[in-house]
């Protein structure tokens, strides 16, 4: 494991890269949420709100892909620890699903947040 942590940045950056195209091939919500994010930039395009919002929204919207990306992991790594249906694992995958939820509950309110600015322009 210790072959792994003085790569170059180029080569940890592949591995980064890997694991965004691996959960974008296994997991549908990842999908739709990078469909939103395109929605999301196309929608900032069109209505231009100040350089601050576009920081706030990308940052939001970079947080429930991230967040998804963690739960994907935490899910892949407990099905190969423990396949059999299991009460703890069970809390384990519901936690970090709640995760996602969360942090799209926070975009949300980042998406009616700058609403309510551009409505009072």
């Amino acid at each position: 494991m210790t072959a792994y942590k003085n790569l170059s940045f180029l080569s940890r950056l592949r591995f980064a890269c890997a694991g965004v195209a691996h959960g974008l091939r296994s997991e549908q919500s990842l999908r739709t949420q990078s469909l939103a994010l395109l929605a999301v930039l196309i929608s900032l395009a069109i209505l231009r709100p100040a350089p601050l919002w576009w920081a706030i929204v990308l940052l939001a919207c970079g947080a429930v892909l991230a967040a998804e990306l963690f739960n994907t992991a935490i899910e892949r790594l407990a099905d190969h620890l423990h396949p059999d249906v299991h009460p703890e694992i069970r809390i384990v995958k519901d936690c970090a699903a709640a995760g996602v939820l969360l942090t799209s509950c926070g975009a949300v309110g980042v998406a009616i947040a700058l609403l309510v600015e551009l409505l009072h322009r």
